[in-house]
C-alpha cells in the first residue's frame, strides 16, 4: 500500500511541525517513532513523550483505505533532509517495513505496530475555548523563557506561570535568582485561568507558534492573523493553531507570588542603549571565572563602571558615560543573567531601576511597559 506521495518540502513540513518533542532514548521505544494513520487521502502523524502530544493531519495522497504504522521520526527526518526539496517522494508499506522512494534512491526502514504507540489520555473537563494571536504568545514567551529552572527541585519553577484574566494575558518565569514578566493586553476576554506550563511544552510552543503574521487556513482571526485557540482542564492543557492540535500536561504546585517579588518604589533609574550595554557586559563576562559569573557594577552620576576578575588575578575593567544623577554605590550581579535578558530584548533603550547595594534590581523596557525583569545582587 501506498501510504503517501507527495513532495519532499510537504512531507518534511508535516513531519516536523510534530517532531519536535520526540525523544531519541525513551525507555520506550516506540516513542522515538512517529505514528502514522491513513484515512483516505488523508495522513495523521502523531507523535508523544507521554507527556505531550502533538498531532496534525496533511494531504499527501497515496492509495485510498485504511491504514496505521509507526516509525522512526529522526531516520525518516533525516532522509527526507537529504533528498531534494521538490523531489516526489512516495513511502510504500509491505509486511513490517516501510520503503521511501525518491527518485533513484530507496530507504527499507523497520516498523513497530499503531496498537502499541501510547496515545495521551485526554481529560474530559476541558473548560471554554478562547483564542489569542500566535503572534502576541510567541512575544511574550520570547521575553520570559530563559529565566525558567532547569531540572529544579522545585518541580513548579520549571516552566512559565501563565495567567490569563479579561484581556489582559501574562506569562512569568523564575529560576529563584531572576524573575522575568510580560504582559500584553488583547481585544478579547479571556477566562480567568492560571496553570502552569512545562519547559519543554514552553520551548516547542515557541518554536512552532508564527510571527509573521502568515497562517494556515482556519488559523486566522477576523484581522487574518494566525491564532492559537486554547483549552484548559485540571491538569491538561490543549492548543490548536496552524493545522496541529497539541496537548501537553499540566505542572502541579504553587508559583511563587511574583508581585511581590516585583520592586515598586526604587528611587534610583539609569535609561541606556541596550547594544552598548550588552557589549561591555560580554567583554567583561570573559574574564570571570567557570563557576563565579559575578561583576561589579559601579553607578555614580554620568558614569557606569563594570569590572570583574578571576582566581588568576586577571581584571577586566569598562566604563559608560550614562545620563544618571542618583546615589553613588557598587553592586554585584551575575553577569550571564543580565546578558541573557538583554539579549532576548530587541528595543534600543533599557531602563535599570536600584535601590542601594544589597536590593534587587528592576530592568524594563521604556518601549514595552508589559515587561519587566527583577535580579537579586550578587556578593562579590
Amino acid at each position: 500500500m501506498i501510504v503517501l506521495k507527495a513532495a519532499q518540502e510537504k512531507v518534511l513540513a508535516a513531519l516536523q511541525s510534530v517532531g519536535g518533542i520526540v525523544e531519541r532514548r525513551h525507555t520506550l521505544p516506540i516513542l522515538a517513532n512517529v505514528l502514522m494513520r491513513k484515512r483516505g487521502p488523508e495522513l495523521e502523524l502523531i507523535t508523544s513523550d507521554l507527556e505531550i502530544q502533538i498531532r496534525t493531519t496533511a494531504q499527501l495522497d497515496g492509495d485510498e483505505g485504511d491504514y496505521a504504522i509507526t516509525v522512526g521520526a529522526k531516520k525518516l527526518g533525516d532522509i527526507l533532509k537529504s533528498l531534494p526539496s521538490d523531489q516526489i517522494v512516495s513511502l510504500t508499506a509491505n509486511q513490517n517495513k516501510l520503503t521511501l522512494q525518491g527518485g533513484k534512491s530507496r530507504f527499507t526502514l523497520q516498523t513497530l505496530p499503531a496498537e502499541d504507540f501510547p496515545l495521551v489520555q485526554e481529560a474530559a473537563d476541558f473548560g471554554p475555548a478562547f483564542s489569542v494571536p500566535q503572534k502576541t504568545l510567541k512575544m511574550l514567551i520570547g521575553q520570559v523563557h530563559f529565566a525558567m529552572a532547569v531540572h529544579d527541585i522545585r518541580y513548579y519553577l520549571n516552566g512559565i506561570l501563565f495567567v490569563a484574566e479579561g484581556n489582559s494575558l501574562t506569562v512569568v518565569a523564575t529560576d529563584g535568582h531572576r524573575l522575568a514578566l510580560a504582559q500584553a493586553t488583547l481585544d478579547v476576554d479571556m477566562p480567568k485561568q492560571e496553570v502552569i506550563l512545562p519547559r519543554k511544552t514552553v520551548l516547542e510552543l515557541q518554536r512552532l507558534l508564527k510571527d509573521d503574521g502568515k497562517g494556515k487556513e482556519g488559523s486566522n482571526g477576523d484581522s487574518g492573523e494566525p491564532m492559537i485557540e486554547m483549552r484548559f482542564a485540571g491538569n491538561q492543557a490543549k492548543f490548536s493553531f496552524g493545522g496541529l492540535e497539541f496537548v501537553t500536561k499540566l505542572v502541579e504546585g504553587k508559583f511563587p507570588d511574583y508581585n511581590r517579588v516585583i520592586p515598586k518604589n526604587h528611587k534610583n533609574h539609569i535609561t541606556l542603549g541596550r547594544a552598548t550595554l550588552l557589549a561591555s557586559l560580554q567583554r567583561a563576562a570573559i574574564l570571570t571565572s567557570e563557576k563565579f559569573k559575578g561583576v561589579r557594577m559601579n553607578f555614580a552620576p554620568g558614569v557606569l563602571g563594570i569590572a570583574s576578575s578571576n582566581a588568576e588575578q586577571e581584571e577586566a575593567k569598562e566604563e559608560l558615560e550614562i545620563d544618571y544623577g542618583g546615589d553613588s554605590f557598587e553592586i554585584g550581579f551575575n553577569v550571564g543573567y543580565l546578558m541573557d535578558v538583554l539579549a532576548n530584548m530587541s528595543q534600543d533603550m533599557v531602563t535599570v531601576s536600584l535601590q542601594d547595594a544589597n536590593s534587587s534590581a528592576l530592568i524594563t523596557n521604556p518601549e514595552f511597559e508589559g515587561f519587566k525583569y527583577v535580579v537579586m545582587p550578587m556578593r562579590i
